[in-house]
């Protein structure tokens, strides 16, 4: 994620200096033994706190050394950045429990080491990303995105090996990004003549100067991270250690949209272990068109961007985290504005039902001790100063509420399911290439109108679409079996290889329905690439798709093949979205082309997924005309409500996101704890008794709600009874309020 390097380096000097009298470790109240009755129970919940931590489910990035206000309690600590403080660092992390894990920028840092020579006695301000005017692309100051020569990776293994000298138990490689508007340096110039034996051409000369560049820039990161990982497992070996890399990155749709090109797919070829998806409001709120309508859909937006990042390593069995943000980049949105959009990509990233690895967020600090402002510019007088102020304590206590409920959703396949949804098994098939058409003389749609007019008329009529992976699709087995129904266009993308039209054609011949949407006007068609070089002379990739379908090339409207269907639409993609009644038209013959295959169509103006006891629930907008909000009925606590509440319903009406516990999902008699603004562990639920051991953040507020069939006897507090306006009883169930601690408070309810 964007953080000014000087920004992070006057933090982390801050922090340093702030942390210095909250170093030493108070000692935990003291607990009470447990019985023979219970020794039992406390070792299945100890086992399933150690099953959790195993299997990290829970992170969170800091340049600062731990801090009270910033101990989120989460399993993993990733410490930012491989100057000389960070053994120090990961120390302060270390001694709180936390798992260590090291991120470091790839595509800039504070690498003036290597930048002015210091590294290998060579100057390489040449590789600094720089534009056709001539200007270097910069983070902030010097700190430049490079353009990276094969010297770049051996200098990003120094920094790492530090990491793993101190102790990471794994690396994260954030964010190799190369600027679509970038290429003009004397680096890249020379790696252009390596790369494809001829002379560099000015990218803006022609879309084949634009496509070759790109593929070079995708080409010189993934060279650079391969470099990192060969290191890391070398080393490992060396020293008697696994050590998995991860690459927090954007998505494929989030990049093509702002004009960077990223290895993406094919890092899980050079020894990436996995990914953090880097999706959040500053993202996710990127406008695009619909309907003729250009506007922010943060929700719909973040659930492409999410499942975009989930399709990327299903068929690998790699590991892949969701980031979330309570607030953004940009510090100049109110509070409720973030909220409001934290919510939103929270919810989609819930509505993600594979995934249960979570970055609760980035850079604690800059949340929980900066002001920003009250009202948003829109919404202020003219002339009216700007009034900023801290996170209320209503917004702290319902982001550790759900930071609990997200170390929760690993949930038995059995128990999660779809509850309310349109046609699932429905895909937009999408390939990395997609970011190799974004820059002049002739880019692709500015508002990525070649995706979202595929995707966006289906997900706002509530079909959880997912975008699919091209380049997975040619070589896993059976990666297409999942879908009924794909999506395909090859304006603003191209298929990287021949293979993967082979596999298509399988899966069509199958009974799969493909649904083809391309007029082939798309001027990169006449790029230098497989399927206009000798031997083959197609003039588009489509041509070479339907020949391997034994279809005519100009075939249009439904047609037979095997056991499934090719539908074609003569028409762009992209300029569908600018029509009022576009949406309509691409809905219409994607039902036709399901009915083909027999698949039943079903539309919604809202998604509802069941995690276990969890409901995550969005109502959509711009969906059904006419349609009445759906009701959810029952006994849910509201998690985006600070004190807990119990509610019988809830209406999903247009843009309405909700996190709920449903207490009916639970047996009848059952007692516990099932939601908490705080971390609860050793929970011990016995006839007599409910003990667990809370912990959470400095000067924040904990909530707890527990099942308990009868009001309580007493309840004790570090031996000694809760005031009792501190606790109150409804509905069967217990909430408890008391002051968080880092080390802990015990709570002992008497049944």
């Amino acid at each position: 994620m964007r953080f000014g390097p000087s920004t992070i380096m006057g933090i982390m000097v801050l922090s340093i200096l702030a942390s210095a009298d909250a170093q030493p470790t108070p000692e935990q109240p003291a607990r009470q033994a447990p019985t023979r009755a219970t020794t039992r129970a406390t070792t299945r919940t100890a086992t399933a706190r150690e099953e959790r931590t195993r299997e990290e489910r829970l992170s969170f990035q800091s340049f600062a050394p731990w801090s009270p206000r910033t101990h989120l309690d989460a399993d993993v600590a990733m410490v930012y950045g491989v100057d000389r403080t960070l053994p120090e660092r990961i120390e302060t992390w270390r001694k709180r429990g936390y798992r260590i894990h090291v991120m470091t920028g790839v595509s800039w840092g504070e690498y003036q080491d290597y930048l002015y020579g210091r590294f290998d006695g060579k100057n390489h301000e040449d590789e600094a990303q720089t534009d056709k005017n001539g200007n270097k692309i910069s983070h902030g100051g010097d700190v430049y995105y490079m353009s990276p020569g094969e010297a770049y990776g051996r200098f990003l293994t120094l920094g790492v090996k530090r990491a793993i000298d101190a102790g990471a138990e794994a690396i994260h490689l954030e964010e190799p990004e190369f600027w679509v508007r970038a290429g003009y340096e004397p680096n890249f110039r020379r790696e252009w003549k390596a790369f494809y034996g001829d002379e560099w051409q000015p990218l803006h000369s022609s879309p084949d100067a634009q496509y070759r560049a790109s593929k070079l820039k995708y080409f010189l990161y993934r060279r650079a991270l391969s470099q990192v990982f060969s290191f890391v497992k070398e080393y490992g070996k060396k020293i008697g250690r696994n050590i998995p890399c991860y690459v927090p990155t954007h998505s494929l749709i989030n990049y093509a949209h702002w004009g960077i090109v990223s290895p993406e797919s094919s890092l899980l070829e050079v020894g990436c272990d996995g990914y953090i998806a880097q999706v959040w409001t500053g993202t996710a709120r990127t406008p695009n068109v619909y309907e003729g309508r250009l506007k922010e859909r943060t929700f719909e937006t973040a659930f492409l961007e999410y499942s975009a990042m989930q399709n990327l390593v299903r068929a690998s069995g790699r590991r892949v985290w969701y980031l979330n943000d309570p607030i953004e980049d940009n510090p100049d949105h109110s509070w409720e504005d973030y909220r409001t959009n934290w919510e939103s990509t929270l919810v989609a990233s819930l509505l993600q039902p594979e995934v249960w690895r979570y970055e609760i967020m980035p850079w604690p600090d800059r949340i929980y001790t900066r002001d920003y402002p009250v009202k948003e510019a829109a919404q202020r007088q003219p002339n009216e100063p700007v009034q900023k102020v801290p996170i209320s304590d209503a917004y702290e206590t319902e982001l550790q509420s759900v930071i609990r409920a997200l170390g929760d959703m690993k949930q038995p396949p059995s128990k999660v399911r779809w509850e309310q949804s349109g046609t699932r098994g429905v895909g937009v098939l999408v390939s990395d290439t997609m970011m190799f058409q974004r820059g002049e003389p002739q880019s692709s749609d500015e508002h990525l109108g070649s995706f979202y007019g595929l995707a966006m008329p289906l997900l706002k009529r509530g079909l959880p679409v997912e975008p699919v992976q091209i380049e997975s699709a040619a070589s896993a087995r059976n990666f297409l079996k999942p879908y009924r129904l794909l999506l395909l266009t090859y304006e603003g993308q191209k298929p990287p290889t021949p293979n993967f039209h082979k596999a298509l054609a399988a899966w069509v011949r199958g009974g799969g329905a493909l649904m083809v949407v391309d007029d082939d006007a798309d001027p990169y068609h006449a790029v230098r690439d497989w399927w206009n070089t000798a031997p083959l002379r197609y003039s588009t990739p489509r041509h070479h798709l339907f020949e391997a379908l034994r279809l005519p090339a100009d075939a249009g409207g439904l047609q037979r093949v095997g056991k499934g269907v090719v539908l074609r639409m003569k028409l762009s993609p992209a300029a569908l979205t600018y029509r009022a009644d576009g949406a309509d038209l691409l809905r219409t013959e994607a039902r036709r082309a399901a009915a083909a295959v027999n698949l039943p169509w079903s539309e919604s103006n809202a998604l509802v997924l069941r995690r276990g006891p969890y409901l995550v629930a969005s109502g959509l907008d711009e969906s059904l005309p006419n349609a009445p909000a759906p009701v959810l009925r029952g006994r849910f606590i509201n998690l985006f409500e600070a004190d807990l509440p119990i509610v019988p319903e809830v209406a999903l009406s247009a843009g309405r996101r909700a996190l709920l516990v449903d207490l009916n999902a639970f047996p009848r008699n059952r007692a516990g704890v099932v939601a908490a603004a705080c971390r609860v562990r050793d929970e011990v639920v016995t006839p007599r008794s409910i003990r667990f051991h809370a912990t959470g953040q400095s000067e924040t507020n904990a909530v707890v709600r527990l099942l308990l069939p009868r009001p309580p006897r007493a309840v004790l507090m570090n031996g000694a009874p809760l005031p009792a306006q501190s606790f109150d009883y409804a509905d069967g169930t217990l909430r408890l309020r008391f002051p968080n601690s880092i080390d802990g408070v015990s709570i002992e309810v008497t049944r």
